[in-house]
């Protein structure tokens, strides 16, 4: 506990020590910006000075330091006007000198830029100096905004990482403990074993037996499928057609006869790299769903096909059905229409199929108020 408080004090330290140097960093851009800009002021201060002294020049005037100023200005663009009509211009584009409009759009901008510096040669007399913003300026003006950006991002990155860094850590843990389940079930299984034993000597009926084998088998494979979370899974060569049969006769045997299962199938062996366990236990959540989304009454259908080199398989249910908007939601964590659950079957599903088996698994049709069909599709492998 005092590590973890520890932990997060440092991270708290941290995220106001960033915010603390961004915050300066962002004054010291701002603070740049306006002594640049008050430069450029003091620059065009003494533009308007120069110009005043060549307006007033006569034959004796030496206008050697005006004209050096002039010239001096390469980057702040000018406009100087005199009865709000345009006399010069400075560090402007030729097309926008010569057309009228674009010239009177550049000057309202130039307006709102900077205040005008008003030069007076005369009684009565005066023009009006506008000028804009360097191209120094206008970068140093954008800089703040990439900063920020560059930092979101930088954040946004750090985020995710940490993130997925604690969902791993999670998925580790819940391994394990998946893992460390399968291994606690296997003692009370072997005594199980063992008393089927006993009651096979003690002549019990042999259907009563049969089904408890069938269950210890059943709770054997559940722990084999925990025992696999976390690692990866052994493929083998199987018969997917026997494989998926016999996972759904052991479910349609406990289910509710409320509930009309089916299945079809091809004649002939389809074989497909898979593991049985997981296999079993993609068709045995595909089938609780579709019984849930039937309440325990309805039709249940499973149907095998083979379309070229892939093997299909359709379960369908004629339950509540979903809207297009949940074909992808409902296969991600969390996600259930369900008042109880985890909303983990079909991502577990989804899961087995497409990263153990290298397979797709989707809503293939749905209709509210008719039901669903899910699909998984396998690809074949040599008998």
């Amino acid at each position: 506990m005092q590590f973890s408080e520890r932990r997060n004090t440092s991270r708290w330290i941290i995220i106001f020590a960033s915010f603390f140097i961004i915050s300066l960093i962002l004054w010291n851009t701002y603070t740049f910006f306006q002594i640049f800009k008050n430069e450029e002021r003091l620059k065009m201060n003494l533009w308007a000075d120069a110009q005043k002294t060549l307006i007033n020049a006569d034959e004796n005037t030496d206008v050697t330091l005006p004209l050096q100023i002039f010239s001096n200005n390469t980057s702040i663009p000018i406009i100087l006007t005199e009865n709000d009509s345009i006399i010069n211009t400075v560090n402007i584009e030729e097309d926008i000198i010569k057309d009228a409009d674009q010239s009177a759009v550049f000057l309202h901008n130039l307006k709102n830029e900077n205040e005008p510096i008003v030069i007076k040669y005369g009684p009565g007399k005066f023009q009006k100096l506008y000028y804009g913003n360097s191209a120094l300026l206008n970068k140093l003006k954008y800089y703040p905004v990439a900063l920020l950006l560059i930092i979101v991002l930088f954040a946004a990155v750090v985020y995710y990482f940490y993130r997925s860094t604690k969902i791993a850590t999670q998925n580790k843990l819940w391994a394990g403990m998946a893992k460390e389940t399968a291994h606690q079930i296997g003692t009370p299984l072997t005594s199980l074993i063992g008393w089927v034993e006993i009651l096979k000597a003690d002549e019990v009926a042999e259907s009563i037996t049969t089904e408890i084998e069938k269950d210890i088998e059943r709770l054997q494979t559940i722990t084999d499928r925990f025992s696999k979370i976390g690692s990866e899974p052994v493929l083998e060569n199987k018969d997917i057609i026997e494989e998926t049969h016999q996972s759904y006769n052991y479910l349609q045997s406990r289910f509710s006869k409320q509930i009309e299962f089916s299945f079809e199938a091809p004649q002939t062996p389809i074989y497909v790299m898979l593991n049985p366990s997981l296999h079993s236990w993609t068709i045995e959540n595909l089938v609780k769903n579709a019984i849930d989304a039937m309440k325990g009454r309805g039709k249940l259908s499973l149907k095998m096909e083979i379309e070229n080199d892939f093997v299909k398989i359709n379960v369908t249910d004629t339950g509540n059905g979903i809207s297009k908007q949940q074909y992808k939601t409902i296969f991600e964590p969390g996600f259930t229409t369900k008042k109880r659950g985890w909303g983990l079957g079909l991502s577990l599903t989804k899961r087995i199929v497409e990263e153990y088996h290298k397979g797709k698994i989707k809503v293939l049709t749905s209709e509210i108020g008719k039901g669903t069909t899910m699909q998984i599709t396998l690809k074949k492998s040599n008998a």
